[in-house]
């Protein structure tokens, strides 16, 4: 079952333990983990944390641990689709509301399945699509 859609910050700080990522969103994936469900990670994430390790905003190996992590099929934290669907859905999500093309994706692949977005930013936060944080 899906849980959650993870942004980038949230997937990358619940892989390295980093304590900017809030206890209620930690408390969401460790539940989710341990009922043995799942948490999407856009593929737009990914692309977004080789732009962030380009412009040395993230460690080189940010990119590669995450990878690797998506990897192991036990980890919680799962590539979520990126196709035709994802994207007629983000006609959902007012442009006014999250501007931002890689978080109206991110916003658009938690909608189909009735989850909500694990993201500190208050711009989703205050679109018609549910957070954790």
């Amino acid at each position: 079952m899906i849980a959650g859609v993870a942004d980038t910050h949230a997937a990358l700080w619940y892989l390295l333990n980093n304590p900017r990522l809030s206890e209620s969103a930690r408390l969401f994936v460790d539940d989710a983990a341990a009922a043995g469900d799942d948490i999407l990670l856009s593929p737009i994430s990914l692309a977004e944390m080789v732009y962030l390790t380009e412009k040395n905003r993230l460690p080189r190996s940010a990119y590669e641990d995450l990878r690797s992590a998506l990897a192991d099929h036990e980890y919680v934290i799962e590539e979520a689709p990126f196709n035709t669907a994802i994207v007629e859905t983000m006609r959902q999500i007012p442009r006014d509301s999250v501007p931002d093309l890689p978080d109206r994706i991110v916003a658009a692949t938690a909608l189909p399945f009735g989850v909500p977005v694990i993201r500190r930013d208050g711009r989703i936060r205050t679109s018609n699509v549910r957070t954790i944080w």
